[in-house]
């Protein structure tokens, strides 16, 4: 699969940029607020839904024609990515309930939302499993994210309540 690269500059946009990093995982020191440039970075190691999404039809399909159960099959195949992540226009930025002296902490990415606020300025939110938050103060929605090479294979699929 080639690497992906999306832009976001609206609400619409920056809600796709969010679902490809629902469950990407983040070392604390993999992100930086760059007051001078007001851009915030980080890098991450984002799961690939499109993949397991493709694993899972393959294997509902297979398992209706043979009537097998859905238990683990070969065709299950989950795979992780690095992903550079940028905003732009950043005025400020605020963490609550991450440490960030702790720079190899491992932070679990839940979800990526905007709250509008005077257009076409608003909050970026950043929100973690445990609680942490990082809200983003933008002038407007400036956001990309791009794939950084090759992608390997992992054992586990984040799994959710209601999975």
């Amino acid at each position: 699969m080639a690497d992906l690269k999306l832009i976001a500059f609206d609400d619409e946009d920056l809600a796709i940029i969010g679902a490809h990093l629902q469950d990407a995982v983040i070392r604390v020191e993999d992100m930086a607020y760059l007051k001078a440039d007001r851009r915030f970075a980080l890098v991450v190691n984002r799961f690939d839904w499109s993949l397991a999404v493709k694993a899972e039809t393959a294997k509902s399909k297979s398992g209706a024609k043979s009537g097998k159960s859905k238990s683990k099959s070969k065709l299950e195949r989950f795979v992780r990515r690095r992903a550079g992540v940028r905003v732009e226009h950043v005025r400020g930025a605020q963490v609550s309930g991450i440490d960030l002296l702790q720079k190899d902490q491992v932070l679990s990415l839940l979800t990526l939302t905007f709250e509008p606020g005077e257009a076409p300025q608003g909050t970026m939110l950043l929100t973690f499993a445990g609680g942490g938050r990082i809200r983003l103060e933008v002038d407007c929605i400036e956001a990309a994210m791009t794939d950084l090479g090759a992608a390997w294979e992992t054992q586990r699929k984040p799994e959710h309540a209601g999975d």
